[in-house]
């Protein structure tokens, strides 16, 4: 597997391998600050050529889940770069996700004065875990004012800023799996009168916004997007106008010139297959690195990246268990299967106890 294995040019980065490691939500970050655990679990899968961190909020609304990081304080910032530093000292680079849950959330997860916001004030459907009262039904959020549109664009840069700062090589704005970038696209989260509500056009206009701001901040070279075209993930679904949609989106992401597009393929856990013309189209539109991810092992991977199918592949439930999942690509040593039970539990049981391979 020559190309898997091999280096790979990611803007003005060298990886050291095509592993990229996904991002997953693991609820480790007592009082949303990533502590030392946190440190242990990265360190851990830095095989990979590229980490990209569990979703991690740019804004104290955006905290919708229980234990979830965030990157707008310095207190979150400074404990950041205790994972940045220990990351790069096994040779990869690591780019955080900035994912904002918008209308997946609830309040009794937010810190004080925070809102559940949304493109509009429609309820997902769904229950989520509080640490206080058990599973609860989402909040209804509030349609954010033009006023707080601005202020989340804002809060983005600040977290883009601040992740610089802590060390990261770069962020990844959570455009996927129904948070809150990904409201905007969709007609059934999204029903807007104004300019970022109807049309392709006016949907694609808050993210592009968001993108664009952030790349005159920290650079486009440091800049990327995730994508879940077809997903089913939080109350949102595929809709007629996917295809031209996200076709008309990796378009103007190329013109800001973003690093990377994340495609994330999630027909692997039920939901309906990412057409081949829309991954093909998003590949003739947009010039930068694509990732894929969704399902892969180590064969298809090196298939699709020795084919010119994808400059990078992600792989994320198979890191769960195997840290030195790169090793065990390698040398075929079977993976160990992760413990349902502790995928979002406080402490390090099923974390970072998991064994490298004898």
């Amino acid at each position: 597997m020559k190309s898997l294995f091999s280096e790979a040019k990611l803007g003005n980065l060298t990886l050291k391998n095509k592993v990229v490691m996904a991002p997953m939500t693991r609820s480790r970050s007592i009082g949303n600050v990533p502590g030392e655990i946190v440190a242990t679990y990265y360190e851990q899968r830095a095989e990979a050529g590229l980490i990209v961190t569990e979703g991690t909020s740019p804004s104290p609304n955006g905290l919708g889940y229980a234990r979830i990081p965030g990157i707008f304080s310095e207190e979150q910032t400074n404990a950041w770069k205790k994972v940045t530093d220990k990351v790069h000292a096994k040779g990869s680079k690591i780019f955080v996700q900035l994912m904002h849950t918008g209308r997946i959330g609830h309040e009794l997860n937010l810190p004080k004065g925070a809102k559940v916001l949304g493109p509009s004030a429609i309820l997902a459907k769904g229950q989520m875990w509080t640490d206080t009262d058990g599973m609860k039904e989402h909040s209804t959020p509030k349609e954010m004012s033009k006023a707080e549109l601005k202020e989340t664009i804002e809060e983005f840069v600040l977290a883009s800023k601040n992740a610089i700062k802590a060390g990261f090589d770069g962020v990844e704005l959570h455009a996927a799996n129904g948070y809150l970038l990904e409201q905007f696209l969709h007609p059934t989260s999204n029903q807007r009168t104004d300019e970022y509500g109807g049309s392709i056009e006016n949907r694609i206009r808050f993210i592009l916004e968001v993108a664009t701001a952030v790349s005159n901040a920290i650079g486009k070279e440091k800049t990327a997007i995730r994508l879940s075209p077809y997903g089913a993930f939080n109350d949102l679904f595929p809709f007629p106008e996917t295809h031209d949609e996200y076709s008309l989106l990796a378009e103007k992401l190329n013109e800001i010139g973003i690093v990377y597009i994340h495609l994330v393929d999630h027909s692997s856990m039920g939901a309906p297959k990412v057409e081949p013309e829309t991954v093909q189209n998003i590949r003739k539109a947009f010039k930068g690195t694509l990732i894929l991810s969704g399902g892969y092992d180590a064969e298809r991977a090196d298939k699709d990246l020795s084919s010119g199918h994808a400059d990078l592949v992600a792989f994320g439930k198979p890191f769960l268990a195997n840290p030195d999942l790169v090793t065990r690509f390698q040398k075929n040593i079977p993976l160990v299967s992760f413990d349902q039970t502790t995928l979002y539990t406080a402490d390090e049981k099923g974390y970072i106890d998991y064994p490298l391979a004898s």
